[in-house]
This record gives structure tokens, C-alpha cells and sequence, in this order.
């Protein structure tokens, strides 16, 4: 698998020396240290790493909802550093970015299909350009048929599903998933990992946080994390090559 980057040769996600730190009582404690990162069109990135090896809080900086304490961060070459106001920033993940989380965020008055739309009808897309688009992104991870369901009428795995069809809807240039399979079934999880490669060939750039070494190898590239530093970095092969080498 190698990634097709564009011929723009301008990253659509570069995160640059981002060190992220809270203070725990008289104890300062360093979640991420001068981590720097390029993701381009066409590429698929997993990070990986222990439990507390910063692998969330990266994924959260990159995508707007979190602030670095020093660093940058840069979406299709413009700025977040620049960004002062809660509306700019909302925006800036509204049309640019789709997030897969780990506990779904679906709203539970929406049908399956109202929540994969929502970003397309804030956007000020036509509702039958919003819908349409909506039913073919739950095509792609199996839930066209639940479409019409509530969020409390559907099982955790169908409800990943949703979220995860509410992230690649539309033409937003950058997807990041945060252990997207987590409670699927290994089928359903590849499925849905076949959906986010897709995304890929199709331009868009996909960053998955994985624990999981065979999720990891429908990756181009692979990050390591540990103690919030990047410990490595290696081209994807297959599932038994990462198990062999222990880097889980």
C-alpha cells in the first residue's frame, strides 16, 4: 500500500514542535514534547502507542479541539495559531474536518441519517445535496438500511458506524479517528477501515489512531509515540511484520 499524495506539495495537516503540558498539583506533566508531523492528500497515517503515550491529545490538537501549549498547527497550509474566536475555529471543523470519536457524539433526537447530514446542513448545503450525500457515506460503512433510526435504537457498533459515516461525508480534505474499530466486530472493522483507505485514494487526508497492529497496516505510514515523543516512524506492511517487530 503507498500513499498518492497530490501534486501539492503543501501538507494537509503539518503539526510543527507541538509540546502540550498540564500542571497536576506541584507536578507539571509533559502529554506531548516538540512533536512535528506532516500528513498529505492521498495518505494514510496510524499512531500508535501505549495507553498515556499522547496519542488522543495529538489527535484532538490537530483537529482544533484542544490548544498546544507551544507549537503550530496548519490545515491546508492556513494557520490555527491565528484563529482567536470560538466561531473561526468551529468553522475550521465544521468544513475541513471529520472526527470519528471514540464515544460517537451522535445526537440522540436525529435519525442515523439527519446525524451524517448535520455537517453538510451547517455548512449551507442543500438538504436533498445533504441527504444524498449522507445515504451514499452510510452506504459505505453499511447502515443505509438503519438510515431512519435513532441513535437509541441502534447497537454500539452501528452507532460507530454512523459516526464514523458522519465523518467521510461530503469533501472535508481531512479525517482523524480516534480507534475508529473499537467496538466493532473484526469484519464490520475492516469494512470501516476499507471505507477510511478509500477516503484516502480519493485525496483526502486520513490519520487513525490504532492500537491494533493489522488496523495499522491499511496505513501508508506509521507513527510511534511514547511518552508523548515520537519514538519511530516506518512504512506499513503488513499485520505480522508490526507484531513481529512489538511495536503495539
Amino acid at each position: 500500500m503507498s500513499a498518492n499524495p497530490s501534486n501539492d506539495s503543501t501538507p494537509v495537516l503539518a503539526v510543527r514542535d507541538i509540546t502540550k503540558t498540564y500542571v497536576d498539583g506541584e507536578r507539571t506533566v509533559e502529554a506531548l514534547v516538540n512533536v512535528s508531523l506532516d500528513v498529505f492528500a492521498g495518505e494514510m497515517v496510524a499512531i500508535m502507542g501505549t495507553s498515556g503515550s499522547g496519542k488522543s491529545t495529538l489527535l484532538a490538537i490537530a483537529g482544533a479541539l484542544l490548544a498546544p501549549t507551544s507549537g503550530g498547527v496548519w490545515i491546508g497550509g492556513s494557520p490555527l495559531n491565528g484563529l482567536s474566536s470560538g466561531r473561526e475555529l468551529a468553522a475550521i471543523r465544521r468544513e475541513r474536518i471529520g472526527f470519528v470519536f471514540q464515544d460517537f457524539n451522535l445526537l440522540p433526537s436525529l435519525t442515523a441519517l439527519e446525524n451524517v447530514a448535520l455537517p453538510l446542513d451547517l455548512g449551507g448545503a442543500a438538504s436533498a445535496t445533504a441527504r444524498s450525500e449522507a445515504r451514499r457515506a452510510l452506504a459505505v460503512v453499511g447502515m443505509r438500511e438503519r438510515s431512519g433510526s435513532f441513535p437509541d435504537e441502534l447497537s454500539g457498533g452501528q452507532r460507530q458506524r454512523v459516526a464514523i459515516a458522519r465523518a467521510i461525508v461530503g469533501e472535508r480534505r481531512l479525517l482523524l479517528a480516534d480507534e475508529p474499530t473499537g467496538a466493532l466486530d473484526s469484519v464490520t472493522g475492516e469494512s470501516v477501515l476499507q471505507g477510511l483507505r478509500q477516503r484516502a485514494e480519493e485525496g483526502a487526508a486520513v490519520v487513525v489512531v490504532t492500537h491494533d497492529p493489522r488496523h495499522a497496516a491499511w496505513a501508508d505510514r506509521i507513527i510511534y509515540l511514547s511518552d508523548g515523543r515520537i519514538l519511530d516512524e516506518t512504512r506499513a506492511l503488513d499485520a505480522d511484520s508490526l507484531l513481529a517487530g512489538g511495536m503495539q
